[in-house]
């Protein structure tokens, strides 16, 4: 009964933050132009011409300690540009019934995850800065920090 209340009430939640739009959730790797010549190497990321979105906030992760995993969430709407600048890292995505992993290792490639889509992170190197593009503000109330919340929200949500 109570998981019940809360279910509904998060479903209440959920409809109200997208006001009638079908929720959302894909990933996608996003190829950035490298402009270099002999002096070096530079990638220009702008809203309107090469990001997927406008960015909002910007935040990156660095001097992950060996064999700590991170992530481990979902957001209701929020869209992300995972980008390994330096290093690399593992991402592991579920969503929809499809689970997907990508390894990030290049500058010039980035992880588009939009919406509802449950992540991980594993396996960074020791050098990896994983830098992150978001499309919203931090918004503690756009996350989903149980794995099995989100398993029943995302199997209410495809009916």
């Amino acid at each position: 009964m109570v998981q019940t209340l809360w279910l509904a009430c998060e479903m209440e939640e959920i409809a109200r933050l997208h006001q009638g739009e079908e929720m959302t959730a894909n990933t996608a790797l996003i190829s950035l132009q490298i402009h270099g010549d002999d002096r070096g190497s530079l990638i220009a990321l702008e809203n309107g011409l090469n990001l997927p979105f406008d960015v909002k906030r910007v935040y990156y992760i660095y001097g992950t300690k060996p064999d700590v995993a991170r992530g481990f969430h979902a957001h209701k709407k929020l869209k992300q540009l995972l980008i390994a600048v330096s290093g690399s890292v593992t991402v592991k995505c579920e969503y929809a019934d499809r689970k997907k992993e990508y390894t990030l290792n290049r500058p010039d490639e980035g992880l588009l995850i939009e919406g509802f889509v449950w992540r991980e992170m594993h396996d960074f190197s020791p050098d990896c800065v994983l830098v992150v593009l978001a499309d919203e503000y931090y918004s503690e109330s756009d996350y989903i920090r149980d794995y099995r919340r989100f398993l029943n929200l995302e199997k209410e949500t495809n009916k």
